[in-house]
C-alpha cells in the first residue's frame, strides 16, 4: 500500500465524516462539534491538495524542475496550514458569539457524536501514521488532533450533561482553535525556512568545515552551502582545497557528509595554488588551512 494512497484514504474519511459531523452539530446545537466540522473540513479540503501536491513531489528531476518536485509536498504543507489559520479564527469567533448568548445544547446527542467522532479519526490516525514528509507528517498530526479533540468533547459532554453549564462547550472550541493555531504557525515556520534555503535543523556548519578540514589530504574548505529540499533530502555544495587524488578525498568526504546527514553533494577541488575565483561569496566564510583555526 503506497503512502500517497493513505492519504488518499484519509482525505475521503475526512470529507465524508465533517459533512456527518456538521449536521451534527447543528442538530445537537453544539459549538464544538461545529467548529470541529469546520476544521476538519478544512483538513479535507488540504488533505486533497496534499494528495496531488505529493504525488507530484515524488516525481524525478526533469528540465524544467531540476531539482526535482520534492517542494511540492512543502507547498501543500503551507496550504494546509494556511486553511487551518483561516479555520481557528472563525472557530473563536463563533464561539464567543456563543459565550455572550448561550443556547441549549442536546448532550446525549453529542456524547453519541463525540464517540462516533473519537472512533473514526482513530482509524485514520493510525492508517496515516507511517508518513514521513513533512505533508504526510502535517495529514497525521490532523488526525492525532481531531482523536484529542473529539475526547475533550466527550468529557465535556459527559461533564454539561451532569451539571448544566452549557458555557463549557463554546470553551472547548475555543481550546481546540488555540491548539490548532499554535501547531499551524509551528508547521508554517518549517515550511518557510525551507523556501528560505535555512540551513537544516541538526545540521552546524562550523562543525561541518571542521570536521572536513581535519580529513587527511584537505588544506581548507570553503564556500559551504547547505540546504534543504523537504526537510529530509539535503544538499550541500563546497570549495575544497587540495593537491591528493582527487577521487579518494571525494569519497572520503562524502563519507563524512552522510553521517551529517547530508545524501548529495557537489564538490569542487582546488589546487593549493590555485586561485578561488568567486571571492565575492565568501562573506563570512574563512578559508582554513590547517595551522590556524579561526573561530566565528
Amino acid at each position: 500500500m503506497k503512502k500517497e494512497h493513505n492519504i488518499l484514504v484519509a482525505f475521503i474519511l475526512n470529507l465524508v465524516f465533517s459533512v456527518f459531523e456538521f449536521f451534527g452539530g447543528v442538530f445537537t446545537g453544539s459549538v464544538a462539534i461545529m467548529s470541529d466540522a469546520l476544521h476538519d473540513a478544512g483538513d479535507a479540503a488540504s488533505i486533497g491538495i496534499s494528495y496531488f501536491l505529493e504525488k507530484k513531489s515524488k516525481k524525478g528531476p526533469d528540465e524544467t524542475y531540476t531539482y526535482g518536485y520534492m517542494r511540492y509536498s512543502v507547498i501543500g504543507s503551507v496550504i494546509t496550514t494556511l486553511v487551518l489559520l483561516f479555520g481557528s479564527a472563525a472557530v473563536v469567533y463563533n464561539a464567543v458569539k456563543r459565550i455572550i448568548s448561550p443556547i441549549p445544547i442536546n448532550y446525549d446527542g453529542m456524547i453519541v457524536f463525540a464517540l462516533v467522532g473519537a472512533a473514526v479519526n482513530f482509524v485514520a490516525a493510525y492508517v496515516t501514521r507511517h508518513g514521513d514528509s513533512l505533508n504526510q507528517r502535517a495529514v497525521n498530526l490532523h488526525m492525532l488532533e481531531d482523536v484529542l479533540g473529539w475526547i475533550v468533547v466527550l468529557v465535556g459532554a459527559v461533564i454539561m450533561r451532569f451539571t448544566d453549564i452549557s458555557v463549557i462547550d463554546p470553551v472547548m472550541s475555543v481550546a481546540v482553535a488555540v491548539f490548532i493555531f499554535i501547531n499551524a504557525i509551528r508547521n508554517l515556520k518549517e515550511a518557510v525556512d525551507l523556501f528560505l534555503e535555512k540551513t537544516p535543523a541538526g545540521i552546524d556548519v562550523h562543525e561541518l568545515e571542521e570536521h572536513i578540514s581535519e580529513i587527511e589530504g584537505v588544506k581548507g574548505v570553503h564556500h559551504i552551502h547547505v540546504w534543504s529540499m523537504d526537510g529530509h533530502n539535503n544538499y550541500a555544495t563546497m570549495h575544497v582545497v587540495t593537491n591528493k587524488d582527487a577521487h579518494e578525498i571525494k569519497e572520503k568526504i562524502r563519507a563524512e557528509l552522510k553521517e551529517h546527514g547530508i545524501g548529495h553533494a557537489t564538490l569542487e577541488l582546488e589546487g593549493e595554488n590555485e586561485h578561488c575565483h568567486e571571492e565575492s561569496c565568501s562573506v563570512g566564510m574563512h578559508s582554513h588551512s590547517h595551522h590556524h583555526h579561526h573561530h566565528h
